[in-house]
């Protein structure tokens, strides 16, 4: 029922009032996350994980069901811009978001010469991120899951291509050469991956929020392999004022923080394997402090982390995450 929903929004962008989408969309969130239900429950899980790291002590019930209310709304008045985007102007897209962090200028700088790629994960609107890029920075090519909803997929790709984001989906055969084709063409793109979920179970186990996450390789392979810097991305909401909230037409927007950079030259000493699985450690610290200062803008609703996996699930299992997922389901440790 909500995928037909959400085509059913997509196909009617243009006629339907966006405060009236974005009232309804935050009404179910509101319903699903005092329910409990569409995930809402491992969504604390793993909000959970995030507070604890961040203040350095068990989170109370209350922290922990007050920031799945702020993700869950969040996550779902991304789905009502997302499904809507097509029936915004450029001018109200633009006042909506902005660049920022510690690297902006120097991604801005490295765009002119290449092709460059960038890890983040499922925060704020990736969507609205894109569109930023293809305005101010390179245009993007990305990976969407490939979802069971031909529709719903169909209407995903569709909305992303107007917004001049070219999409490949998962499963795709050959999908990193053709990633690597793309960065290696005359016109630079920038290639960012949602890579704190791997879907294809043969990720990196990395420490995150003091547990462990299984990240998706692409962000490295592609950084390692070509050798050149992979940026760290963070979106989060922002609330908007004066002439900037006119334009945008709504009273939040989105902060695009280009946050971290990983020099893949700083990798080269070490057998490939060894040097994809530390990129991969190093753009999730950094990504993980981004997170850290807005956990309500992380719309997680999957099991990520070590904790909640199945180990009669998994593959490829390197030794010492074996030995860490043993004690978890044992209680034993390990001299």
């Amino acid at each position: 029922m909500i995928d037909s929903i959400l085509v059913f929004v997509a196909k009617h962008a243009s006629s339907l009032p966006e405060r009236l989408v974005r009232g309804a969309f935050l009404l179910a969130a509101d319903i699903l996350w005092l329910l409990g239900l569409g995930g809402e429950r491992q969504l604390e899980r793993n909000l959970a994980h995030v507070l604890h790291a961040r203040d350095g002590a068990v989170p109370s019930r209350h922290a922990v069901r007050r920031t799945a209310r702020q993700a869950m709304r969040s996550y779902f008045t991304y789905f009502s811009e997302a499904m809507t985007l097509e029936a915004r102007d450029s001018v109200t897209l633009d006042a909506r978001v902005r660049g920022a962090g510690a690297y902006l200028d120097d991604i801005l700088a490295n765009s002119r010469h290449a092709s460059l790629p960038a890890a983040l994960g499922h925060q704020g609107n990736w969507d609205y991120a894109g569109f930023w890029s293809h305005l101010h920075l390179l245009p993007v090519t990305t990976v969407a899951e490939r979802l069971s909803n031909e529709q719903l997929l169909e209407e995903f790709i569709s909305i992303r291509k107007r917004a001049g984001i070219a999409i490949f989906t998962t499963k795709t055969p050959g999908l990193t050469d053709k990633l690597k084709d793309v960065m290696r063409g005359e016109e630079h793109r920038l290639v960012p991956l949602l890579a704190d979920r791997d879907l294809s179970h043969h990720g990196e186990f990395v420490n995150a929020f003091d547990s462990m996450i299984r990240v998706a390789r692409g962000p490295a392979t592609l950084s390692y392999d070509l050798m050149t810097p992979l940026y760290v991305v963070n979106v989060y909401r922002e609330k908007l004022h004066g002439e900037r909230r006119k334009k945008a037409k709504t009273p939040y927007g989105y902060v695009i923080d280009i946050s971290g950079k990983v020099d893949p030259h700083d990798y080269q000493g070490m057998e490939r394997e060894e040097a994809l699985r530390a990129i991969s450690q190093e753009w999730v610290c950094q990504w993980c402090a981004g997170v850290m200062e807005h956990p309500e803008d992380w719309h997680m609703l999957q099991r990520v982390f070590l904790e909640d996996m199945d180990a009669t699930r998994m593959s490829n299992v390197p030794d010492d995450v074996a030995r860490r997922l043993e004690e978890l389901h044992t209680g034993t440790r390990h001299a």
